[in-house]
């Protein structure tokens, strides 16, 4: 069985390397795209089964963009898992950090080693490039001397760059989450102990705090909440959560409950919480199509 994935970048980068965690034993046919958006719409086009995208980061904080995509193409969240982030320093044989001028990385990946950067200024310019591993890809391809990117050890390895400095991200213990996207549908996986909700409220005194006693009622654990604008609507906020749950008929009759209580609500998707990196259950739950 083959199913087609998109991902924001080429093989190699962290978002394969995501892909590569979450289906270990499956024939995989990786699209790769240049934007986010351009992954969501492959699964919205159906050229795609499935996206993976990064939607936070230990160091960088949400990639705020993503929410606003997932709701904007009315897509799902169905999985998600967690990858260790060590950036590397590369550059072409030959190279050391004294005769390199320029480093090339995706925004996110120049924030997450911000500290190890503002060291190497003014000597190097800083330059923000489409992801980590295209980047080191262009290093190679282009003979590019006097210019380093920083991407994955995978990256140095797949395209034959010489590691100049290691661990260079901000915190030692980095981590990324991504998530599995898919098109809209009515079931929720087996397990499923975790949500992502979208809801925007009343302008009235109380009414984000009502939300969170209904919450804390029904022991719905708030995980994360991030508030977004909304851009036609100057000075209004959408709020974006993630809640744990352990009881899913409990969960439901809480989601009804919210539904009435907020001026808008919808659910981005009811997955399971992965920490611990297992495989992707999408191909052998049921109610995903098998």
């Amino acid at each position: 069985m083959s199913i087609k994935i998109a991902i924001q970048g080429i093989e190699s980068s962290f978002h394969h390397l995501a892909v590569q965690k979450l289906f270990p034993n499956t024939n995989v046919n990786l699209i790769q795209c240049d934007s986010f958006d351009r992954v969501t719409e492959t699964i919205t086009n159906l050229s795609a089964d499935f996206g993976v995208i990064a939607i936070e980061n230990s160091i960088a904080g949400s990639i705020l963009p993503n929410y606003n995509l997932i709701d904007r193409e009315d897509l799902q969240i169905l999985e998600e898992v967690y990858l260790n982030i060590d950036m590397y320093v590369m550059a072409l044989e030959g190279e050391t950090l004294h005769t390199i001028d320029e480093i090339h990385s995706h925004p996110v990946a120049l924030q997450q080693c911000k500290d190890y950067l503002m060291r190497l200024q003014p000597h190097c310019k800083i330059v923000e490039g489409k992801d980590t591993a295209s980047e080191a890809k262009r290093i190679k391809d282009e003979n590019l001397k006097g210019v380093a990117a920083i991407a994955g050890k995978q990256v140095a390895e797949r395209y034959g760059l010489k590691i100049l400095d290691s661990h260079v991200q901000s915190l030692k213990e980095d981590k990324t989450r991504f998530v599995v996207l898919g098109r809209k549908t009515e079931a929720s996986p087996i397990d499923a102990n975790k949500a992502s909700l979208k809801f925007v409220l009343e302008h009235q005194v109380g009414s984000l705090s009502n939300v969170l006693q209904l919450l804390n009622t029904f022991n719905i654990n708030l995980t994360k909440i991030q508030s977004l604008p909304i851009p036609e609507k100057p000075w209004q906020y959408a709020f974006f959560v993630d809640v744990l749950f352990e009881d899913f008929g409990i969960f439901s009759e809480v989601i009804t409950l919210l539904g009435k209580t907020v001026k808008e609500f919808k659910i981005l998707g009811v997955y399971r919480q992965n920490l611990e990196n297992t495989p992707s259950i999408l191909l052998k739950n049921s109610v995903y199509g098998e």
